[in-house]
C-alpha cells in the first residue's frame, strides 16, 4: 500500500513502486494513479474507484465493454460538477461571483473546470478560478477569493482537497460558504457537499477484485456508475456563517450535521 497524501506529484513514483512488485491486481483511489499504472502495464488488472471519462482518456473501449486491463467504478456522473454550481445558486440566489478552486495537477480537474465554466456562462455568473498546486497555496487562495468578492467557493472532487480538509477549514476561517464534492470535507467544517459516497465505492471495488482473482478478465467486467449520491449539510457551519439554508435544499439533504 502507498499513500500520496494528496500530492499528485508523488503518484507516478509510488505507482511504479507497486507495479514493480508485480501484484495480481492494482487498485487506485485516483485517476492519476490509473493513468500512471496504465503507462507501465497492459497486463496487470487496474481497478479504481475514481474513474473519470475512461474512454476519453483512452483507458477503455466503452463503459459496457472496457477491453484491456482497466475497469472499476466511476467517480462522477454526467453534469455532477455543474450540480455544485446549481446548489451554490440555490443557497445564495443573489451571489453572482462564485469562486472555483482547481488543482491543475489532477488530470480530471480540467474536465470539471470546463463543465463549471460552461454552466456559469449559461447562468450569467462570474466564476473566479484560482489554481492551487500544493497545500501551501490554500490559505492565499481563500484570501484572494475574499479580496475579489467571491460569495461562495466550489471545490470539486480532488484528493488534495480531501486530504487537506482540516487546513481548508482553517483557511476559510468562517468567512466563505463552501460546497465540496466529498462529504468528508463537510464533516470537518465545510458547509455543504454533493457527490459520490467513497465508502460505498470502495466496497464495490472489492467485488471487482474478487471476480478478477477468480479468473474473470478485467476487460470483460463492465464499468459501474455511482448508485448513491449524497447531499450533506453542516448546520453548525451555516449558523457560524449567519446563513439560513433554504427549506427546499434542506429537505433534499441525505444527512444534516448539527
Amino acid at each position: 500500500m502507498r499513500y500520496a497524501e494528496g500530492d499528485f506529484d508523488r503518484i507516478p513514483q509510488l505507482t511504479e513502486e507497486l507495479i514493480r512488485l508485480k501484484p495480481d491486481v492494482f487498485v487506485s483511489g485516483t485517476m492519476a494513479g490509473v493513468i500512471a499504472a496504465k503507462k507501465l502495464t497492459d497486463t496487470i488488472p487496474i481497478v479504481p474507484n475514481a474513474l473519470t471519462d475512461p474512454v476519453g482518456f483512452g483507458l477503455a473501449a466503452s463503459h459496457a465493454r472496457p477491453g484491456g486491463n482497466v475497469t472499476g467504478v466511476l467517480l462522477t456522473v454526467e453534469d455532477l460538477p455543474t450540480k455544485l454550481l446549481t446548489l451554490a445558486r440555490e443557497l445564495l440566489p443573489d451571489a453572482r461571483k462564485i469562486g472555483l478552486l482547481v488543482n491543475p495537477i489532477n488530470p480530471i480537474q480540467p474536465l470539471f473546470r470546463g463543465s463549471l465554466e460552461a454552466a456559469a456562462a449559461t447562468l450569467g455568473d462570474e466564476l473566479i478560478v484560482i489554481d492551487v498546486r500544493s497545500r501551501d497555496d490554500l490559505h492565499p487562495a481563500f484570501q484572494r477569493f475574499a479580496g475579489e468578492g467571491a460569495k461562495i467557493v466550489v471545490l470539486p472532487q480532488d484528493a488534495m482537497f480531501l486530504n487537506e480538509r482540516k487546513r481548508i477549514t482553517f483557511a476559510i476561517a468562517g468567512r466563505l460558504p463552501t460546497i465540496f464534492g466529498f462529504r468528508e470535507n463537510v464533516e470537518d467544517g465545510g458547509l455543504m457537499s454533493y457527490g459520490t459516497d467513497l465508502n460505498e465505492t470502495w466496497r464495490r471495488i472489492a467485488t471487482f477484485v474478487d471476480k478478477i482473482l477468480k479468473g474473470t478478465k478485467p476487460g470483460d467486467l463492465p464499468m459501474e456508475f455511482p448508485t448513491k449520491l449524497q447531499l450533506v449539510i453542516n448546520l453548525a457551519t451555516a449558523q457560524a456563517l449567519g446563513l439560513v439554508i433554504p427549506p427546499t435544499v434542506l429537505a433534499r439533504a441525505d444527512e444534516v450535521i448539527e
